[in-house]
Order: structure tokens, then C-alpha cells, then sequence
């Protein structure tokens, strides 16, 4: 889930940061000191977390006296775009090899079950036309960040993906969603925002601007809570960390700063916490409607966690999309009305 820095603001539907910008290089600093936003891994407002030690584990199983809670799917519209342009012709993370070939058959066969099954699981599904030149717009949770029906924009830090940007916020307001902002600083969209209730998680380290989390902040209104992420593997929110539900999440710690990782301790006492194997397979870049949890097949201890706590985990192969850095969570980004 792919992506120039510090660039000045474009005017709304304009292609964002100009060619040329050097890409961040896996394993670099985390984004530039001097920022206004709040500290990372706090509310903004609040002082610093103490730092956690870091770990993982799966939970223990529930006793037999404790049934886990009866849990309700809610249908949700969601926005995706097939991968008939995919393909990994650049690297701006890890994962990405543009020495290995990508199966484009495949990638499509992968990502239209994805597809399907959301459909089948009640949930509504629009799409958005590819745009040639673009192989990374698959990842449609990278295209902006939609909440109460308003449209923050998504400006992305690397030259591959700036186009992707003005795309996704016409078709937005081509939709309907009149209410929208063009960034003044650099965000992923739903790749580094992650609504848990009513607050907002924000990412940063690798893409995000941290000065981007005061400005979400400003637009949307719910607070945002910001978290560093130092590992280069897990370079968005969405690797890292998803939301099951209004006050449960699943996450891995080793991939966040010790300051973000007591802030979430804090926050979500009772969250699952993946094993390295689970993180190193994409198993967090999961989707939660309530009730089931789509992720990658192979995060099979995550599979069998999410099972004790009454949620219906169902494994997808999207192996191929994965060669660029992304999978079920990457490939979706959800419409919330207002």
C-alpha cells in the first residue's frame, strides 16, 4: 500500500506533489520533528504515555465457564477498485520487488472474491474505474478518509501515487459526499486513519505527516489519538492494527513505539495482540463488520483468537496483492454516511 514529502498545499482537484520528490527508504526515520501535531501515541492534549515493553502473544482461551458475546454483523457501503492495472513496476516499501512477476489473472481472480463475499456478507459495494499508469489504486483504503459523510482527501508522500488522490475525491463528489477538504498535509487516507467509536487513530512514522492528525482533528471533530510506527514492514496504520469494533481492536505491538504502545494498552486493555507470524503474514490488514473478520488465510493463530471471542474469522489468499504491500484492508475503504 503504496507512496513525496513536505510539499506545499494544491489547490482541490489538482494532481498534489510535484514529480522528482525522493522516496522514503524502508527502515528511515520516522517523519520530520518540529510538528504541531499532538505527541504521538497520546490524545492530543495529553502528555506522553509511559513506554510499554514490548511482546506478543495469543490470548488465552476463554474458560468454559464464559461463553464469548453473541456478535452482530452491521452492513456497511464500501468503496473498492479491481487491480486490472496492477502491477509492482517500483519499490516504496519492503515488500514491493519489481524483480518478481505479479500474476495479473490472479491478482483479479484474488481480489473479485474478495469482492463477492462482502457482497454476500450484506454489505454494499461500489466501485471505482481504474485509471491506467495508476497499478496501486486497487489499494482504495489509501484514497481518502470518509466519516458522518464528510471527505477528508488523501495526499500521498510518494510521486508513484499523488494522482490517485484527485481521483478518489471526484468520484466521491461525483457520489454524492459534497462536504470535502484537500489536505495541506500529507495523509494516506484510511491506510493511517482507523475510526475506533468515536475516536480516531492516526498513524504516522512512515507516510503521514503528524501535522496531518490536527487537521483530521479539525475537520472531522471525533479526537485523534496518534501512533508512531517504527517497523518499516508495517508503514501504514492498517498493518498494524485493526478495529473489530467501537472499543476492541487487534494489534502488533513490536510494530509501534514504546510511547504508542502504552497509549493503546491504555486505551484498549483487553485487545488482541498478534504473534509476530500472524503480523508477518498481513493479518491485521483485516476488515471487521461486528460480527466477521476478513483476513489473510494464513493468519491462522489471529483465525483462531478472533474464534474464542465469538467473532467468525474467513481466511482470503491475496497473495498476489500482498507482493505490493497489501490485502483485504488495503483493498477497501469504507463510506460512512452522515
Amino acid at each position: 500500500m503504496p507512496d513525496a514529502p513536505g510539499t506545499t498545499t494544491d489547490a482541490p482537484g489538482t494532481m498534489p506533489d510535484a514529480p522528482g520528490t525522493t522516496p522514503d527508504a524502508p527502515g528511515t526515520t520516522p517523519d520530520a520533528p518540529g510538528t504541531t501535531s499532538a505527541v504521538p501515541g497520546t490524545t492530543p492534549g495529553t502528555s506522553a504515555a509511559t513506554p510499554a515493553v514490548s511482546g506478543a502473544s495469543t490470548p488465552a482461551p476463554a474458560s468454559a465457564a464464559s461463553a464469548p458475546p453473541a456478535r452482530t454483523a452491521i452492513p456497511r457501503r464500501l468503496l473498492m477498485c479491481s487491480p486490472s492495472h496492477f502491477d509492482v513496476t517500483y519499490s516504496i516499501n519492503p515488500w514491493m520487488e519489481p524483480e518478481k512477476p505479479v500474476d495479473g489473472g490472479l491478482a483479479l481472480a484474488q481480489w473479485e472474491r474478495l469482492r463477492d463475499l462482502y457482497r454476500e456478507l450484506g454489505h454494499t459495494v461500489d466501485i471505482i474505474e481504474p485509471v491506467g499508469g495508476l497499478p496501486d489504486m486497487v489499494f482504495a483504503a489509501n484514497g481518502a478518509t470518509v466519516i458522518d459523510g464528510r471527505v477528508l482527501g488523501a495526499r500521498f508522500r510518494h510521486m508513484e501515487r499523488t494522482a490517485e488522490g484527485p481521483v478518489y475525491l471526484s468520484w466521491l463528489r461525483e457520489h454524492g459526499f459534497a462536504e470535502t477538504h484537500w489536505p495541506e498535509h500529507i495523509n494516506e487516507g484510511e491506510g493511517d486513519y482507523l475510526l475506533a467509536g468515536r475516536r480516531l487513530l492516526a498513524g504516522t512514522g512512515f507516510r503521514t505527516d503528524p501535522r496531518s492528525h490536527a487537521e483530521a482533528q479539525e475537520f472531522f471533530g471525533p479526537p485523534v489519538t496518534g501512533l508512531t510506527l517504527v517497523d518499516p514492514r508495517y508503514y501504514h496504520l492498517d498493518t498494524a492494527l485493526a478495529v473489530l469494533g467501537d472499543d476492541e481492536i487487534m494489534y502488533y505491538p513490536a510494530a509501534f513505539s514504546p510511547g504508542s504502545r502504552a497509549a493503546l494498552r491504555e486505551m484498549f486493555p483487553d485487545a488482541l495482540l498478534a504473534t509476530d507470524e500472524d503480523a508477518a503474514v498481513f493479518g491485521l490488514n483485516a476488515f471487521g463488520d461486528g460480527r466477521h473478520v476478513l483476513l489473510p488465510e494464513a493468519a491462522t493463530r489471529l483465525a483462531a483468537a478472533l474464534r474464542e471471542r465469538g467473532y467468525e474469522p474467513i481466511g482470503l489468499d491475496l497473495s498476489e496483492l500482498l507482493k505490493a504491500g497489501g490485502s483485504v484492508k488495503c483493498c477497501t475503504l469504507e463510506l460512512r454516511a452522515g
